[in-house]
């Protein structure tokens, strides 16, 4: 059952891209019912960008609306993702970009992934720092086979570079599974940002 709270439908910001690129300036939608009033196109579009470079998530998730509150949308997209093929799931791992690395230096990201990266720090790092994640970032991709994956909001730089080094012994699956809890609590606070008035 949908959330009783209903509201007149948001009009789409005008800051959605076509990319299905998600912005922090979107105006979030007043309630989980109006995202279930948007017709398909319209909810890929507002939600494509919320896993990055994978619109199909949304997609996957458009016709089991409506979903009653937000942890169930967000709930049914990452379980989208966890049962996902494993080719197409690793290809989603690889879409997101390496801390402090070479599309953060380019100014490449996704401004989702550019704010988060800002938020701790990491663009603007001392020589020392930037050499440390260049180290990190290389081994970690050469052992695993996709980048490293931690929400960084709210985590200092010496936080993040201890968990970097310790997950970096991990065995393949086990890193796997923490790269998609991590992907699961950034999604869910990019959902909470465009989503507003339904509790969780």
């Amino acid at each position: 059952m949908v959330d009783a709270r209903e509201h007149d439908p948001a009009p789409m910001p005008v800051h959605a891209r076509s990319s299905y690129g998600l912005s922090l300036e979107l105006k979030p939608l007043s309630d989980l019912a109006a995202i279930h009033r948007l017709d398909r196109d319209a909810f890929v579009a507002m939600l494509g960008g919320v896993f990055e470079h994978a619109a199909w998530v949304a997609e996957a998730v458009a016709p089991a609306r409506p979903f009653a509150r937000v942890a169930e949308l967000h709930a049914a997209m990452m379980d989208a993702v966890r049962h996902a093929p494993e080719a197409r799931r690793l290809a989603f791992l690889n879409g997101h970009p390496e801390l402090a690395g070479p599309e953060a230096r380019a100014r490449a990201m996704t401004a989702d992934s550019a704010s988060e990266q800002g938020s701790a720090g990491l663009d603007h790092l001392p020589p020392e720092d930037a050499a440390a994640f260049d180290r990190l970032n290389a081994a970690y991709r050469e052992r695993f086979g996709f980048p490293f994956i931690i929400a960084v909001r709210g985590r200092s730089r010496a936080e993040i570079l201890a968990v970097f080094e310790a997950r970096l012994r991990r065995e393949r699956a086990e890193e796997e599974a923490t790269a998609l809890d991590e992907i699961g609590a950034i999604t869910r606070m990019r959902l909470d940002i465009l989503i507003a008035g339904t509790g969780d």
